[in-house]
């Protein structure tokens, strides 16, 4: 029984890796974002500007966000492979995801004055 808990416990390592891998990790998300010049359009928090899209707090499922990325509808050139990787998008949509959500409107006083 032991040696049964212990193939199981060493064949779910590769799986519990691959999950953390393609969970991204913010941190460098943050700085990919910032060097790949994605908040001039789409501001430092992912909050939108007049150039891109709100794409903070809640941004697409990863898979639509890479296809996105990859090829755009609208004017956002499009960031092939050569440009910036999979893994570097990844971590870029955990950063977005990470990005608290704003407070309620009702919660801001000036705007209930």
């Amino acid at each position: 029984m032991k040696r049964l808990l212990s193939l199981l416990a060493l064949l779910a390592v590769p799986a519990v890796l691959a999950h953390a891998q393609s969970a991204g990790n913010p941190e460098r998300g943050k700085q990919a974002f910032e060097r790949m010049m994605c908040s001039a359009c789409h501001g430092h928090e992912g909050q939108g500007g007049s150039a891109g899209a709100r794409i903070g707090v809640k941004p697409p499922a990863l898979p639509a966000f890479l296809a996105y990325v990859r090829r755009p509808a609208g004017a956002m050139p499009p960031f092939t492979a050569k440009v910036i990787s999979d893994a570097d998008l990844t971590d870029i949509h955990a950063y977005l995801a990470s990005r608290p959500a704003p407070p309620p409107l009702k919660d801001i006083p000036l705007l209930n004055q």
